[in-house]
């Protein structure tokens, strides 16, 4: 399994402080610490799974979830992948950190990380309905969160 380099993936849009814009203005409530996993295949597909529950239930996205009272980003990250894909992952470097509006008025600041696959079988569970490699040609037959494929593009995870 190869990482993405030098890439922020994530399913919104960067935060003012990193050089983009970000979805929380005007929102108030509380904050959410997420994380997210940017793993690819040795093909170049893309880890995505189907969101079976709310913010964005029945989308794809990338892996990852809400930090657990006590955990680090990397064991919360590790838990979530194997959580929703099965998958058994090594952490790697931060990528970036964006914000986008959740549910009831709470913000979900997600760090995004590289993730290499060390073992397991690929198969969806917990809060994901499905889990798949996705080619990048394949990325529009999807539905899709909101903002993916336009960061995707900008990052030059896919092309324009």
């Amino acid at each position: 399994m190869t990482l993405v380099p030098d890439l922020l993936w994530s399913t919104v849009p960067r935060l003012s402080g990193l050089g983009g814009k970000t979805d929380t203005d005007g929102v108030s409530g509380s904050v959410i610490p997420c994380v997210g996993a940017v793993v690819t295949d040795g093909q170049g597909r893309l880890l995505m799974i189907k969101r079976g529950r709310e913010p964005a239930a029945g989308l794809w996205s990338i892996p990852g979830g809400r930090l657990e009272p006590g955990e680090t980003d990397a064991e919360a990250l590790v838990r979530e992948m194997l959580e929703e894909t099965g998958l058994t992952v090594q952490v790697g470097r931060l990528l970036g950190q964006v914000r986008r509006p959740g549910l009831n008025g709470a913000v979900i600041d997600i760090r995004d990380y590289t993730a290499t696959v060390t073992g397991g079988t690929l198969r969806p569970g917990d809060d994901a309905a499905d889990a798949r490699w996705v080619a990048a040609g394949d990325m529009d037959s999807l539905a899709i969160t909101d903002g993916l494929i336009e960061a995707l593009t900008d990052w030059g995870v896919l092309g324009a």
